[in-house]
């Protein structure tokens, strides 16, 4: 079999097992949100899969249910959703994603619809793999990166992607969460995609 059904495989392997092994601290997160923050638990998304194929991401609830406020970072956040960007735990439900198939355990974030369809032609070869639970881009920098930083990291990804990358990258995801580093990006807000139209947009 080659690397990616290998990869495939391996990663629906290695997200089950760690949703047993982890499913105290899943539901002892989903008990605090509930019980601190109140309905909903889980936030669900449309995001763009490998090739741009949509499907719904599940993070546990960060953010509160009213108005953000621009001038305050993580203003917006709910009182234990700091906690959970911080360590990265309510990204934890997209290992149910990986058991599906939809996502890996290493590969480019997974951006919104919206943005993909403004991709242009350098920034859709991050979409030639499955979406990632950590990836080159966030050993590296996080939200900290401008977009066309994180865009140059995932797309060296895909041209250099391997087992022994893949490794590497997952044995240095704890240290760069127990540094805490990149969470926000500047003034608590993520860069994105520019708002101007790619001149070839998917079809």
């Amino acid at each position: 079999m080659s690397y990616s059904h290998w990869k495939v495989v391996l990663d629906r392997v290695v997200a089950a097992g760690l949703l047993l092994l982890l499913s105290p601290v899943l539901l002892a997160v989903a008990a605090a949100i509930l019980l601190v923050d109140g309905r909903p638990v889980f936030f669900t998304q449309q995001r763009a899969g490998k090739h741009g194929q949509p499907f719904r991401i599940y993070k546990f609830r960060t953010l509160g249910l009213g108005p953000k406020d621009p001038l305050r970072p993580g203003a917006h956040c709910t009182r234990t959703g700091a906690f959970l960007r911080r360590w990265a735990l309510d990204e934890l439900p997209q290992l149910w994603n990986i058991v599906m198939g939809e996502m890996s355990v290493v590969g480019p974030r997974p951006t919104l619809l919206d943005q993909v369809r403004r991709y242009n032609a350098f920034e859709r070869q991050r979409l030639h793999v499955r979406p990632g639970l950590t990836g080159w881009a966030q050993v590296n920098g996080r939200n900290a990166l401008s977009w066309p930083e994180r865009i140059e990291l995932d797309v060296w990804y895909v041209e250099h992607r391997s087992f022994g990358l893949d490794l590497g990258i997952m044995w240095r995801t704890p240290f760069v969460l127990m540094q805490g580093k990149g969470v926000y990006g500047p003034m608590g807000r993520n860069d994105t995609i520019p708002r101007s139209p790619a001149p070839d947009s998917l079809s």
